[in-house]
């Protein structure tokens, strides 16, 4: 005999806030080549599948902060400062629309499974940045909370680009 377990409260919550600002983000890439999915149409240099790229290692990168702490977000001291999170919205030579969607998958089905059972109230220091303030924790909960915002907007920025490209709107 096997056993469901339904979620409630703030995890079902959170996981299906995830998932369907993930839906939106994959169904903008639907059906683009992998030369549409690099192209820059409007006035910033985001691309559909460059959006992909990010919001998949943002999201592995924040997974990594609520298990293991700060120093899973040290920058690498033998790079140029942000060169990472530059070439994160970049699709390198050889990368395709569909290796960036597999990886994308895998993230989302690792943070899937800890959001069903991390301690929402684990917190650790935020790492040394500018755009965070001094001395301040969050939880695993804010972090995950952070995890929907910036799969929100960029969906939202992939919906601009893609409708830019050939005018399918995901969202609208």
């Amino acid at each position: 005999m096997t056993t469901t377990e339904t979620l409630t409260g703030e995890r079902a919550d959170l996981l299906e806030a995830l998932q369907q600002n993930r839906w939106f983000l994959r169904f903008t890439a639907q059906g683009l080549s992998d030369e549409q999915a690099a192209l820059t149409p409007t006035a910033s240099e985001l691309s559909v599948g460059g959006l992909i790229k990010h919001v998949s290692t943002v999201e592995a990168s924040w997974i990594k902060f609520i298990e293991e702490g700060t120093s899973a977000m040290e920058p690498d001291p033998e790079s140029e400062p942000y060169a990472s999170h530059e070439a994160s919205f970049r699709i390198a030579p050889g990368e395709t629309l569909q290796d960036l969607l597999a990886r994308y998958e895998e993230v989302a089905a690792y943070t899937d499974e800890l959001i069903k059972t991390v301690d929402m109230d684990l917190s650790h220091p935020l790492p040394s940045a500018p755009w965070f303030p001094e001395g301040k924790k969050w939880t695993a909960r804010r972090v995950l909370a952070q995890v929907v915002a910036e799969t929100s907007q960029h969906a939202g920025h992939a919906d601009i680009i893609r409708e830019t490209i050939d005018g399918q709107k995901t969202m609208g």
